[in-house]
C-alpha cells in the first residue's frame, strides 16, 4: 500500500515580519538622509503672522544668506566674513536674471548684524532683498479670532 503525502493547507494569516523589516529599513534610510536635503545653514527664524510665500528661495540656485545667533554669516553653506559679502554676492548675481538675494537670520540675532548684511547686499547693487520668516502656528484659529475680536 503506497503511502501518498499530502501537501499542507494553504496559510490564511498574513506575516507581517518581513513588512516590518522592509519599513524599519525605510525609516532608517529616511532618517539618515533627511538632514541632507536641507541646503545652507539652519537657523531657527523668526515666526511672524502673515509671511509672503517665497518659493524661489528654495530653488537650487537661489542666493541665501544666513546669520546664526552668534553673528556667523554663510552665503549658502559656506562661511563668510562680513568685508566679503559685497564681492561674493556680485559675483553670483552678476549672470543671473532674477537678482533676489534671500536673507534668513536667526531669530536671536542681533539686529546690527542683520542690517549690515543688508547694507553689504544692497552695496553689491541689489535692489531685490527677501527676509525668509515662518509663520506662526496657532492652536485653534476659532480662539485666536474670538481673542482678536474681544480686544
Amino acid at each position: 500500500m503506497a503511502f501518498k503525502a499530502q501537501a499542507p493547507g494553504a496559510v490564511s494569516e498574513i506575516n507581517v515580519t518581513p513588512l516590518v523589516d522592509v519599513m524599519l529599513v525605510l525609516l532608517i534610510i529616511f532618517m539618515v538622509i533627511t538632514p541632507m536635503l536641507q541646503k545652507g545653514v539652519s537657523v531657527d527664524l523668526a515666526r511672524v503672522n502673515n509671511p509672503r510665500l517665497m518659493q524661489a528661495a528654495d530653488k537650487e540656485d537661489a542666493t541665501v544668506l544666513a546669520i546664526t545667533r552668534d553673528g556667523k554669516i554663510y552665503l549658502g553653506a559656506d562661511d563668510i566674513t562680513m568685508d566679503k559679502i559685497t564681492a561674493k554676492v556680485r559675483e553670483r548675481v552678476s549672470d543671473k536674471l532674477d537678482k533676489t538675494i534671500y536673507v534668513k537670520s536667526d531669530a536671536r540675532a542681533k539686529y546690527g548684524d542683520v542690517v549690515s548684511v543688508v547694507d553689504a547686499v544692497r552695496a553689491a547693487g541689489v535692489d531685490s532683498i527677501g527676509l525668509l520668516a515662518e509663520k506662526v502656528q496657532t492652536r485653534n484659529p476659532s480662539a485666536a479670532a474670538a481673542a482678536a475680536e474681544t480686544q
